[in-house]
């Protein structure tokens, strides 16, 4: 993550269903789906101000850490969450047995 990110709080809005970081005005969120003990990830955005600056990784880094931190575990649903485990495997130590999708890999 972008050093000028690390301060910057998660905050998990839970009437919209969103973990989210606001950077100058401007949200990075991924959608998520809780269930007992498992958090789905569905939809990372940014908003166009934030494009190429690094808030989805930032937003995907701490959600990450905020699922492991509370004992959950993940079901990787959105493509670019999907796409960062893979580029950063040490992060499957989170994803629920019941997910088989880096099987196929």
């Amino acid at each position: 993550m972008k050093p000028e990110f690390e301060n910057i709080p998660l905050i998990k809005n839970v009437a919209e269903q969103q973990f989210e970081i606001t950077v100058e005005g401007h949200k990075a969120f991924i959608v998520y789906k809780e269930q007992p003990n498992v958090i789905s990830l569905i939809h990372t955005e940014v908003e166009p101000e934030l494009e190429g600056k690094g808030a989805a990784t930032a937003v995907i880094e701490k959600t990450l850490a905020y699922i492991e931190d509370n004992n959950y575990k993940l079901i990787p649903l959105c493509p670019l969450v999907f796409a960062y485990i893979k580029r950063h495997p040490e992060w499957k130590r989170i994803v629920d047995d019941s997910f088989h999708g880096f099987k196929f890999l």
